[in-house]
């Protein structure tokens, strides 16, 4: 059980992460634009762990200064240019484009891991790789009709998938010499900072969060789909390789995949069903 509990960390961290479309349509239903949920994403997810560690574990916040270019890394160029390049892709490309784009992900770490640390790209590995990414197309629907994309809905879904691939990138490094909670921390310092300075409009906010319904959806969109997957994904990450981790990670459009039918009345296809086989069968074969 201990030699799996890594790859049960990121498989549940997928699982979590497919949940953001859901609180992220209901908060965008109640008035807030795709910024001001990059907003509440990042910023909520600091207050929320600097409040746990104060009161747990006030050692997770001692880092060396001349690490925090790291820690920039994860936050501004992962997590948050992530974000920002997403929702906004989800603006001009339809939804099965934004998700196919998105899942470019992995391929990006396992070629960078190569790269950076010559780990070695092995035939199951592009094995896995390749029928984990098929099984994202069938999910997301790009088989079942005609799809359109323009130039910059092109750049802002390749954008999406490279940033979110950065996150195992940077992380790698930040875990040679840091324990997983102190890496999650610092890097929403740096997310919700970044946030602050590119997404605060407080009439917006203001006027969105006088329902106590927003409020519930926004600790949800936190809670949830931020800090929890986060945890469990650098937790994962601490002990298995970068392109693994990631492959591992795309049971996330599964997951929101059965959300969707679930809690807005989608219709659970043949396709759908086939992509969850496709990526289980990737997530078996890199076991």
């Amino acid at each position: 059980m201990k030699k799996y509990l890594p790859h049960l960390c990121i498989l549940a961290a997928g699982s979590l992460w497919g949940f953001m479309g859901l609180f992220g349509r209901k908060l965008t239903a109640g008035g807030l634009t795709p910024a001001s949920t990059v907003l509440v994403r990042n910023v909520g997810g600091l207050i929320l762990l600097a409040a746990i560690f104060l009161i747990t574990d006030r050692s997770v916040f001692r880092v060396s200064p001349r690490d925090l270019p790291c820690f920039f890394g994860t936050g501004v160029v992962s997590v948050l240019l992530f974000t920002l390049c997403y929702f906004n892709s989800q603006q001009r490309n339809s939804l099965a484009v934004a998700a196919i784009l998105l899942y470019t992900a992995p391929t990006f770490v396992v070629v960078l891991s190569a790269i950076l640390w010559r780990d070695k790209i092995t035939k199951r590995k592009l094995a896995a790789l390749a029928i984990a990414f098929l099984g994202c197309t069938f999910v997301s629907g790009v088989w079942g009709g005609s799809l359109s994309v323009t130039p910059l809905g092109l750049a802002l879904g390749i954008g999406s998938g490279f940033f979110y691939a950065l996150y195992s990138i940077f992380g790698r490094y930040a875990l040679a010499k840091y324990k997983p909670l102190t890496v999650t921390l610092y890097t929403f310092v740096f997310a919700g900072a970044g946030a602050l300075v590119t997404s605060l409009r407080p009439a917006e906010l203001a006027a969105a969060f006088t329902s106590p319904r927003m409020v519930l959806l926004a600790l949800g969109l936190v809670v949830v789909s931020t800090v929890l997957p986060y945890i469990l994904y650098t937790r994962g990450l601490a002990e298995i390789e970068s392109g693994k981790a990631s492959i591992l990670a795309s049971v996330e459009p599964v997951v929101a995949a059965l959300v969707g039918v679930a809690a807005f009345g989608e219709p659970m296809t043949p396709m759908v069903l086939l992509g969850l086989v496709c990526i289980l069968l990737s997530v078996y074969i890199l076991r």
